[in-house]
């Protein structure tokens, strides 16, 4: 009899987090259908592709995307289906029933995800429930804001948004008012955050069963980030940190998570604590780092939504370290004031690359080429300055 190959439908293939889940669960044979809203996509240049697909945006036509998504689960047997983007995942959970009678999603519930997704909303869980976090004030007016017990620098951001989007950093209560009425006509009620100087940076993927038991942890160190102020992490490093890697595990089970998700912690020096910064409830950007270093996210996310569970796996390869050269640490060192600095360690090959991979080469292409979509194409640069 012969084995029945595995039949996946992934979306959002600008990503790099996408390309690291097609290239792991293809080199394993799996029969990949990828899609985006356009065929100028990093992942959809993988050779690991069996299908290419290009669907109507989620983010500017949801409806007519749900409408094609029904048509092509029910038009194909898939085991699962992996959104990586927050709109993507969002819109097929927020209608998971429909899609549930066809095949398998293997994500925590949509309410969920969008109160964690929230940074106001996960501020007052970790504070209620004594999860380190900065200091945080909610903002309900901003002219009635109340800023004299401020102590500054602060940081104000939107309470919802991803990277860097958003950020504001204020050294002086005499540009205060200015800077939050700017954030806020854009991200309204924003949050003011204590700024928590950088001590290290550090994020905790992790994979918890339906039950909420954790199956999977792996801490790494951010090194490099662009925006050089705060942003999505250009080069990492694999390592072993059981204090973060505990809050991360604890805080999880205590929402009673399911799937995959990355905590990410900021350390503040002035007393060594880890502290709370968000919560990305997908797959995360440097997710090839994770599989380079031993915990195959992607597979055993897939083997828990076939099995129900998995084995749990807590070891790996620390001192691994993998880059996003194009255009990311190039970005970072082009605008890092202290570049001469770090000029060595810049041109030292590291033992990975999020997209530069001899052996699948032309999605390297599929990023070029994706760089006018994002000049051009308004959903892709909503998605970016979101």
């Amino acid at each position: 009899m012969s084995k029945t190959i595995p039949k996946i439908l992934i979306f959002d293939a600008m990503w790099n987090k996408t390309l690291a889940a097609v290239r792991s669960l293809g080199k394993r044979g799996f029969h990949l259908i990828v899609g985006e809203k356009t065929r100028f996509a990093t992942a959809l240049f993988s050779r690991y592709c069996s299908r290419r697909v290009v669907y109507p945006s989620p983010l500017s036509t949801p409806d007519k995307f749900l409408d094609w998504l029904l048509q092509e689960v029910k038009a194909n047997n898939y085991d699962m289906l992996l959104p990586t983007e927050l709109e993507t995942q969002r819109l097929i959970l927020k209608n998971r029933k429909e899609f549930e009678k066809h095949t398998r999603i293997p994500f925590a519930d949509h309410e969920l995800i969008s109160n964690v997704q929230n940074k106001a909303w996960l501020m007052r869980y970790a504070e209620a429930h004594g999860y380190p976090c900065p200091k945080t004030y909610f903002v309900k007016d901003v002219d009635f804001f109340s800023y004299d017990l401020l102590e500054y620098p602060v940081v104000i951001k939107p309470t919802e948004s991803s990277g860097s989007r958003g950020l504001a950093y204020v050294d002086r209560p005499l540009d205060f008012f200015k800077t939050l009425k700017i954030v806020d006509k854009k991200y309204p009620y924003p949050l003011i955050q204590e700024y928590i100087p950088n001590g290290g940076a550090y994020g905790v993927g992790a994979l918890f069963n339906s039950n909420s038991e954790p199956r999977a942890a792996f801490v790494y160190k951010r090194l490099r980030e662009y925006p050089v102020t705060g942003g999505p992490s250009t080069l990492r490093e694999s390592v072993r940190n059981d204090e973060i890697k505990e809050i991360a595990l604890s805080l999880l089970k205590s929402l009673k998570w399911v799937g995959v998700a990355m905590v990410e912690f900021r350390v503040d020096p002035r007393d060594n604590k880890p502290k709370l910064m968000e919560i990305n409830p997908r797959f995360w950007g440097s997710l090839q780092l994770a599989i380079l270093s031993g915990v195959d996210f992607p597979y055993l996310l897939y083997r828990m939504a076939m099995d129900g569970d998995v084995e749990p796996v807590w070891d790996y390869k620390v001192g691994v370290r993998c880059r996003w050269l194009i255009p990311g640490d190039m970005l970072h060192f082009l605008s890092n004031l202290k570049r001469l600095q770090i000029t060595s360690d810049f041109f030292t090959m590291a033992n990975g690359d999020d997209i530069i991979s001899a052996s699948d080469p032309m999605p390297i292409v599929g990023r070029v080429s994706s760089l006018l979509t994002f000049l051009f194409d308004r959903d892709m640069r909503r998605l970016i300055f979101r």
